[in-house]
């Protein structure tokens, strides 16, 4: 079989967040039957020295350092009448480095990774195209310029047209589409009529989030609320606020001993300052998210604006925990009734309520959980069709 250029809007490895996750088990999976070539970008210096991680599924590594994004990308979009989040991923050593891989190596498909990447396919090519979206961003875009006000709306809403115009572009072009969740591609193919659209799912591995293994505790008396990810990311930041204000309260009247722990790495300022509330804790980047998982009474996952399946939703069924999620979380997810999803502050204060109260049952729902995403969450069985979708026959 030929091999598969894989282009990624940041280094895969480690594997240590949402889109790093998906990224390096779709590399793991491709390397089975090709030789896999990776160009990609690398937003954290720490990154740099995993490059050794990603040997075993690639044949050959092209990491690109990108810094973070300035006033002047703003600006160059704007003169250019492109997307911001488009413009930041530009940069002609990428575009070097496909042609001279496209030249060198007998690449019979490209793998995209985001839709920032899909600039940097070359304009004739014969090369089969399968292009991850993961999530719709457009819709993510609209959905903050729905809740803004003043300019930052105005940008917002900006960027939500100009990239709904370059995924349908980009759609159009590709020899398939692909999205986390049946729900995102539904709604991608209801807003740009594309064709050749399919759901490929996130998965998860349940040998490595196992419960059953040791793990150091992480806090004293009381229980333990738990939400992880990237704390830098807009949907996270406004779900630990809202929590916080709309729910620990009253959690913290019923249990004075409960804690929440927000872990995840790059807290922003805002994020950080709740650390000075009574039963917070902001941890930044830790070793090992399972220890925290592993020592939660409960994890929470209290987004109001979520795009596809999310891995911490996932990772907390996989590790036996009650999960209270919002139905923004828990959409994409076939969990059975295996997770405890409420809507609105009193709801949700409610569900996690009753589960501190019963801690049987919230034991029971774990069980039950961890048993679900065993059984339909494997890695293997998600990413299979990928398979069809590589030899042209779906």
């Amino acid at each position: 079989m030929g091999d598969v250029l894989f282009l990624a809007h940041r280094m895969p490895f480690p594997p240590d967040r949402g889109d790093k996750i998906r990224a390096y088990h779709l590399l793991r999976h491709l390397a089975r039957n090709h030789r896999v070539h990776l160009v990609a970008f690398a937003d954290d210096p720490a990154d740099l020295q995993h490059q050794d991680g990603l040997a075993s599924c690639t044949a050959s590594r092209t990491i690109v350092w990108r810094d973070a994004p300035t006033v002047w990308t703003g600006a160059r979009a704007l003169l250019r009448h492109q997307p911001v989040s488009v413009v930041a991923f530009a940069d002609p050593a990428v575009h070097d480095a496909v042609d001279a891989l496209l030249v060198a190596e007998p690449i019979e498909t490209i793998f995209v990774f985001s839709s920032q990447m899909a600039q940097h396919l070359p304009p004739v090519r014969k090369q089969r195209v399968i292009m991850d979206f993961v999530d719709m961003d457009s819709a993510k875009f609209a959905a903050y310029a729905e809740g803004g006000r003043g300019p930052m709306a105005w940008v917002h809403r900006r960027e939500a047209r100009l990239l709904l115009a370059h995924e349908r572009r980009v759609a159009g072009e590709a020899d398939a589409s692909l999205f986390v969740s049946e729900a995102e591609a539904a709604l991608f193919r209801e807003r740009t009529s594309a064709p050749r659209v399919h759901a490929i799912e996130n998965g998860i591995d349940t040998v490595f989030y196992d419960p059953a293994g040791g793990f150091e505790a992480m806090v004293g008396e009381g229980p333990l609320l738990v939400f992880t990810g990237q704390m830098d990311y807009r949907p996270n930041i406004e779900a630990v606020i809202w929590f916080a204000d709309k729910v620990l309260p009253r959690i913290r009247c019923a249990h004075p001993e409960a804690h929440f722990a927000i872990v995840g790495r790059a807290p922003t300022p805002a994020v950080q300052a709740l650390a000075e509330r009574p039963g917070m804790l902001v941890t930044g980047s830790v070793p090992d998210v399972r220890d925290w998982l592993a020592a939660a009474a409960l994890v929470v996952a209290p987004l109001q604006l979520a795009r596809g399946i999310q891995n911490k939703v996932l990772e907390g069924m996989a590790m036996a925990r009650a999960v209270v999620a919002s139905p923004a979380a828990a959409e994409g997810i076939d969990h059975a009734g295996t997770l405890c999803i409420a809507e609105g502050a009193d709801a949700f204060g409610d569900a996690v309520l009753r589960l501190l109260d019963d801690p049987g049952t919230a034991a029971a729902l774990g069980a039950s959980a961890r048993a679900r995403v065993i059984a339909r969450y494997s890695w293997d069985a998600r990413l299979a069709p990928l398979d069809a979708l590589l030899a042209g026959s779906a």
